[in-house]
């Protein structure tokens, strides 16, 4: 696998230290990104600028594609332009977007057709977890051929499970935004109570975050929410991207999501007062300003 070449499309907030990791790796790496400005850093670190999609699949043995929704997926993948009819045979496509697990399985047949292997590879640890290599990767795809790929993933991750078949690594990243969702709320609505109830919310994580209460969100997003910090290490935008496919998925799987429901609406709400460009911490001004309007 060191001797292969990597292609990666992407380098957004968590894209491009996703990157990074991979170079320090020792993988030659080829890059784009729809604004060459957002890949300047990585490119003067030694990445190679690809022109074009199809540029970077026929130059590339290994290709990443970490970008914003389903629609972005489809138009790097699909078309004469994109990534399956310009990939050699024999190389591998690897989506880490969370998408639709329809979408990767979609995916995953052309790939089939055209001799290519692809898997879908969805991560959760937001900026922390990519600025620090240590991602969770959830992978759908063919077990015969995961090992071919794994010295790519441990680059950028540390707990890294192949799911199942294609689709199941999106599938497994819904059970993930699901759990997220209700566990932002209570985030958010146990700090308040802090605050209402005169106690010093940094020093009531102390107790809760070690305990049954214990969660990531808890102990990364609630000292932010605390200090008024809502910059983007996921975008609102993106997490209610996240949630519409989970809830969909539920409904094609006759499952009631009444909690992951209820955390889009409130996101919904955020996002139509202009957050969705902040982090999914910010979910806590919107419980902030219920409890000033009583």
């Amino acid at each position: 696998m060191k001797n292969k070449t990597i292609g990666f499309v992407g380098t957004g907030v968590m894209g491009r230290s996703m990157a990074q990791h991979l170079m320090k790796a020792g993988f030659e790496l080829n890059v784009f990104t729809r604004t060459k400005e957002k890949a300047e850093d990585l490119i003067e670190k030694g990445a190679r600028w690809q022109e074009s999609v199809a540029s970077l699949a026929e130059n590339s043995d290994v290709i990443i594609t970490i970008v914003g929704y389903p629609s972005d997926v489809e138009e790097v993948y699909f078309g004469e332009g994109g990534l399956l009819h310009n990939a050699k045979p024999g190389s591998y496509v690897i989506d880490m977007t969370t998408s639709s697990p329809e979408l990767a399985q979609r995916i995953a047949e052309e790939a089939k057709n055209a001799g290519i292997h692809a898997f879908d590879a969805p991560v959760s640890g937001g900026d922390v977890g990519a600025k620090n290599g240590t991602l969770t990767i959830m992978a759908g795809g063919e077990e015969q051929h995961f090992n071919e790929i794994l010295p790519a993933l441990q680059a950028m991750g540390e707990n890294i499970v192949l799911q199942g078949n294609a689709g199941s690594g999106q599938h497994t990243k819904m059970c993930n935004q699901i759990a997220i969702a209700s566990g932002m709320m209570g985030v958010c609505e146990a700090i308040i109570y802090a605050e209402e109830a005169g106690l010093d919310p940094k020093t009531v994580l102390k107790s809760i975050e070690f305990g049954a209460a214990g969660s990531w969100s808890l102990s990364n997003l609630g000292p932010r929410m605390i200090e008024g910090d809502f910059e983007p290490g996921f975008y609102v935008k993106h997490f209610i991207k996240d949630m519409k496919i989970a809830i969909d998925s539920a409904e094609r799987l006759q499952i009631a999501v009444p909690g992951l429901k209820l955390a889009k609406e409130l996101y919904d709400q955020l996002s139509q007062a202009g957050g969705d460009n902040k982090g999914t911490q910010a979910l806590y001004q919107y419980y902030k300003m219920m409890a000033s309007d009583r």
